[in-house]
């Protein structure tokens, strides 16, 4: 009897691997639809709690900007009631794919949130669709981590796939191209997909797979849209999938229209699977101290230092160089006039400019009054940037940044090969904690942060009463 259960599942297997092959997306769907708590690395799953903690931090702050809010009125007005909520506190019964949509928009929403330097940002669409999801089906704490570990990994190793930099010089933003990929393994987890429907999942995914880095034409809110509308996407893949919905099952690597192909001159499916499983590319996720783009951050860090050597009051007459790579130069190094919060963030110029004169570049230097000081504004433009063919080589495996103030007749240059967050400078749970209070102090954040840590003995239902609880307090109040 057992050596004929054994030859039926083997007929099955060799049936199921004639009919859909045994390429790319077959090997990573075969991992997903398998994939457990117990396979989940100690450090992964510490990673994944230090994640969601950010990740949600960043998300309750983000809900009061003017694009989430255009976003939640939007997803109300369609009227869909479900079991998810919003971090916003205000009582919400959203669909999951809804709730994962503006959760998304919040997280993204003021350049706070994870990124990882396969130049996505996995946090903001990743956490926002396994969360929504994990609430509708009242999912385990361990199923949560292991369905955002999943989501990570593979979000992650499809921008990898793509050789992140040209696809970037392509014009596309990684987290909305692969951020659907990521959000769909997340929830066939959560949703139990066997390898078939979790295949389907990832293919519908990738067909939803989008982004364009025009928004830096004009600071436009669309950046903020990618990683809602990708976390959405994800949700609405796993579900479709869930339900006979098929999507391509070669999606990664057919060739008319496969998605390595479609996005990148100079992919390569190797990242895609190798050491799947065993390698976790999420360990290496980086966590923001500063609000603005990741790819400022060692700027920022080099410009700091030098703050510190010359003293806190900035000399605006004192000349500054700047080393840029070949990628930085073109999504960060353009010249900066004041517009948007988004054009000061992905600014070079003005971060840089407000980290040598105010000492950080936090929240609070990308209002509207700082962003349109004249000192500020006048000292970005005398920057001096500088294209070097050795950052080129360092990039983007490290975001790399050298400056350099002149004082008297010789340069001072500081530089940085890792920045402040990265994994060579890591802010570990209790620097996430202090962020989090920082941006947003009339939460209960020890609470969230306790029940964050000890997840694996709650429910994502548990964390989301943590921000319901403040709305009950003030109704009291």
């Amino acid at each position: 009897m057992r050596a004929s259960c054994v030859c039926t599942k083997r007929t099955a297997m060799d049936q199921f691997e004639k009919s859909y092959g045994n390429g790319p997306t077959m090997q990573v769907a075969r991992w997903v639809a398998g994939l457990g708590y117990r396979d989940l690395p100690e450090r992964t799953k510490a990673v994944t709690r230090l994640a969601i903690l950010d990740t949600v931090g960043c998300g309750v702050y983000g809900y009061v900007t003017p694009w989430t809010q255009a976003m939640f009125k939007w997803v109300q007005a369609g009227g869909a009631r479900g079991r998810a909520r919003s971090w916003n506190t205000v009582p919400s019964s959203l669909r999951a794919a809804d709730a994962a949509l503006v959760n998304g928009v919040s997280a993204h929403a003021f350049e706070l949130d994870d990124y990882h330097n396969a130049k996505l940002h996995p946090g903001a669409v990743v956490i926002p669709a396994a969360l929504a999801l994990a609430e509708e089906l009242n999912a385990s704490g361990e199923k949560l981590l292991t369905a955002i570990a999943a989501g990570y990994e593979v979000m992650i190793r499809s921008s990898l796939a793509l050789e992140p930099s040209a696809a970037r010089l392509r014009g596309w933003h990684l987290t909305g191209a692969c951020g659907p990929y990521g959000a769909a393994a997340a929830c066939a987890v959560l949703l139990g997909l066997d390898v078939e429907k979790t295949a389907w999942a990832l293919g519908l995914a990738g067909t939803q797979g989008a982004g364009l880095w025009a928004f830096n034409a004009d600071g436009a809110m669309s950046k903020r849209l990618h990683a809602g509308k990708a976390a959405h996407s994800g949700v609405l893949a796993a579900e479709l999938a869930a339900g006979g919905f098929s999507g391509p099952t070669q999606i990664y690597e057919f060739g008319d229209g496969g998605f390595l192909k479609a996005f990148s001159d100079k992919s390569d499916v190797a990242p895609l699977t190798r050491d799947l499983g065993k390698t976790w590319h999420m360990d290496n996720v980086s966590i923001k101290p500063y609000s603005c783009c990741g790819s400022t951050h060692a700027y920022i860090d080099a410009a700091l230092e030098i703050r510190k050597r010359l003293g806190n009051q900035w000399d605006a007459s004192r000349p500054v160089r700047v080393g840029m790579s070949k990628v930085v130069d073109v999504q960060c190094g353009f010249d900066y006039k004041p517009s948007t919060a988004l054009n000061a963030q992905m600014s070079l110029r003005y971060c840089l400019a407000a980290a040598l004169t105010d000492g950080q570049a936090l929240p609070q230097q990308f209002t509207d009054e700082r962003m349109h000081d004249r000192e500020l504004v006048n000292l970005a433009a005398k920057l001096e940037l500088e294209p070097d063919p050795a950052l080129d080589k360092l990039y983007p495996v490290h975001f790399s940044a050298w400056v350099a103030a002149k004082v008297d007749n010789n340069w001072m240059r500081v530089d940085v090969l890792d920045p402040t967050g990265s994994i060579a400078s890591p802010v570990d749970f209790n620097g996430v904690v202090r962020k989090f209070k920082s941006n947003s102090p009339e939460l209960p954040v020890d609470r969230i942060a306790d029940v964050t840590a000890n997840m694996e003995k709650h429910t994502a239902r548990e964390l989301i009463d943590c921000f319901a609880a403040r709305e009950q307090q003030r109704a009291v109040a």
